[in-house]
């Protein structure tokens, strides 16, 4: 008995979908979230890349947007219809919370008001800078944790007092190094200084303001501090109290950006 041909791709995927519940194709979900075409979205499928509720997709799948946990590499894809994802920049004297109990306006307020949105880590009052906004938790979560958050670069303006106004290489490379908190030590920092009194440092770490203490531990005080970037997500022609919602791409960059930290701390065994 000799073994019949293997059915062509249209036929599986044709048999398997008529088996599943109904819903919407994955691939056309994933598109419409920023990952490409359907035909690329297909083969992130087809990779086994996808997972839905912590089973590997099949080309073919159905899914339910509302309910159903779409991962890529791991990292959570916001597909439900409401979810939206907001850039702000925030000035400083606005606080990085829902409400205020002293009056204080707060980045909540910069943004429309519906649908709900939260702000994803902290700015302290002082603190300028990119903050992301959404109703968007699972994304929310790994971007911000201490443990998986993405790269986050901050301009630091410092106060020097020798020569030249230049932090000297000594302070650099501590930074760079970790330096020792009240809180424990810090990680490992990019840091350099592309003009005389102002730090580029990129970290990755959320602890209480963070950078103004890594600043002071080196005998330098902080300024003005700018967060610069979140993770992939940047803008120079934000002003200082707009917003603006994040483009499919951009949503599709931050939760690659997820998956490779997850990846680098939990690598596969």
């Amino acid at each position: 008995m000799t073994d019949e041909p293997e059915p062509p791709l249209w036929e599986q995927w044709a048999a398997r979908s008529a088996e599943l519940p109904d819903g919407e194709r994955l691939q056309k979900v994933l598109a419409r979230a920023g990952w490409g075409s359907r035909r690329t979205c297909e083969d992130l499928v087809a990779a086994g890349r996808v997972t839905v509720n912590g089973e590997v997709a099949v080309l073919g799948r159905r899914v339910d947007p509302d309910h159903d946990l779409i991962e890529v590499d791991g990292a959570p894809v916001g597909v439900r219809p409401d979810l939206v994802h907001y850039l702000v920049n925030k000035p400083t004297g606005v606080v990085t919370t829902a409400r205020d109990t002293h009056g204080r306006p707060t980045v909540v307020d910069l943004v429309p008001g519906e649908p709900r949105v939260f702000p994803v880590g902290r700015l302290d009052l002082d603190t300028e800078g990119l903050i992301l906004l959404t109703n968007d938790g699972e994304l929310a979560n790994r971007v911000a944790h201490p443990r998986h958050g993405v790269d986050k670069e901050y301009l630091a303006e410092v106060e020097v007092a020798g020569p030249g106004g230049r932090v000297a290489p000594g302070a650099l490379r501590a930074l760079r190094d970790g330096v020792e908190l009240d809180d424990g030590p810090t990680a490992p920092a990019r840091v350099s200084q592309p003009e005389p009194g102002v730090l580029r440092i990129t970290i990755h770490e959320g602890r209480n303001r963070q950078v103004r203490r890594m600043c002071d531990a080196v005998g330098h005080p902080v300024r003005r501090l700018v967060r610069t970037r979140i993770g992939p997500l940047a803008d120079r022609s934000l002003a200082p109290g707009e917003w603006r919602p994040l483009t499919l791409a951009e949503r599709a960059a931050l939760t690659e950006a997820v998956a490779r930290v997850a990846h680098r701390y939990d690598p596969p065994t």
